[in-house]
C-alpha cells in the first residue's frame, strides 16, 4: 500500500476521529430509540447512546489528562450500570412477551390498570 494511505496507518488517532464516531453512535442510537417499535430495538438503541458517551470520555481522558484514569474508571463503571440495566430490561421485555406474545411498544397500552371498576368487568 503505497501512496494515498502512507500516513493514514501511521501514528495515533486524533481526537476528532474519537468524536466523529461518537456522534455517529449517538445519533445513529437517537435515531433507533425515536423510530422503532420493538423493545429489544430501543434497548439496543439505548445501548448505542450509553457506548457512545463511553469513547468520549476515554478519548477526552486520554488526550486531556493522559496520566490520569479517571475518565477510564467513568467509563468501566458505566459499562458495569449499563450491563445491570440491560438485565433488568430484558427481564422486563421477556415478562411482557410471556404476556402479550409480542413486544411492541404500541401493545404495552393492553399492560395497563383499569382506572375504574366497568373497565375490570370489560
Amino acid at each position: 500500500m503505497t501512496g494515498l494511505f502512507d500516513n493514514f496507518f501511521s501514528g495515533s488517532v486524533p481526537l476528532e476521529g474519537y468524536i466523529i464516531v461518537s456522534l455517529i453512535m449517538f445519533f445513529a442510537g437517537v435515531y433507533g430509540f425515536l423510530s422503532r417499535r420493538s423493545l429489544l430495538m430501543i434497548l439496543i438503541s439505548i445501548e448505542l447512546i450509553l457506548n457512545a458517551a463511553d469513547i468520549n470520555f476515554a478519548a477526552f481522558n486520554r488526550y486531556l489528562y493522559p496520566g490520569h484514569m479517571e475518565g477510564f474508571f467513568f467509563t468501566i463503571f458505566t459499562i458495569a450500570i449499563s450491563a445491570c440495566e440491560t438485565a433488568v430490561a430484558i427481564a422486563i421485555v421477556i415478562n411482557i412477551y410471556r404476556n402479550l406474545n409480542n413486544v411492541d411498544v404500541d401493545n404495552l397500552q393492553e399492560l395497563k390498570e383499569p382506572d375504574s371498576p366497568e373497565e375490570i368487568k370489560k
